[in-house]
């Protein structure tokens, strides 16, 4: 099952994601995407994991999810933004070669037996049109992954303003 829970910045999302998650399991996982990039956002990892009780199992992945074993288990992959990140800063900014290596480790981890996946993404083309050239690259690969996954997932909820509306699947 492949959950896709999608909405602009401070929807939301990621309060849905988890609270999604206790609700299937009692020992949900919870896979970080976010590179350590200085020591504030070591500071913001560190604090995001002392927000989640001992019921979850924290895993830091920042590319290669597929070297994660997801069978028989009921995980939460947040987010999609910073995850395609990575991709975009270590292909220097090559659009194709990211979608490419994003959805093929997608696809390794949705085709894991029994695995309930909740996704959380973020709707960056929703908001103000980016000022740079690399901005607008990043929103379209963004659009273009989200596309993917929407299409790909049993459930898609978009949330407005802490409201989850499902647009595709069962509520």
């Amino acid at each position: 099952m492949i959950y896709l829970i999608t909405g602009g910045e401070r929807s939301g999302k990621s309060s849905y994601a988890e609270n999604l998650a206790k609700g299937l399991s009692d020992k949900p996982m919870y896979v970080a995407t976010a590179r350590k990039w200085d020591d504030d956002f070591q500071k913001r990892i560190d604090r995001h994991q002392k927000d989640r009780d001992e019921r979850w199992i924290n895993i830091e992945k920042e590319k290669y999810l597929s070297e994660i074993d997801f069978s028989e288990k009921v995980a939460i992959v947040d987010c999609v933004t910073l995850w395609l990140t990575n991709f975009f800063v270590d292909t220097k900014n090559d659009v194709s070669l990211c979608l490419e290596e994003a959805k093929a480790e997608f696809d390794a981890i949705a085709n894991q037996e029994n695995a309930t996946i909740i996704i959380v993404t973020n709707e960056i083309g929703m908001g103000i049109h980016a000022e740079t050239h690399i901005g607008r690259k990043f929103t379209e690969l963004q659009g273009w992954m989200n596309q993917y996954l929407a299409a790909t997932a049993d459930t898609v909820v978009l949330m407005v303003s802490g409201i989850p509306v499902t647009i595709k699947g069962k509520k």
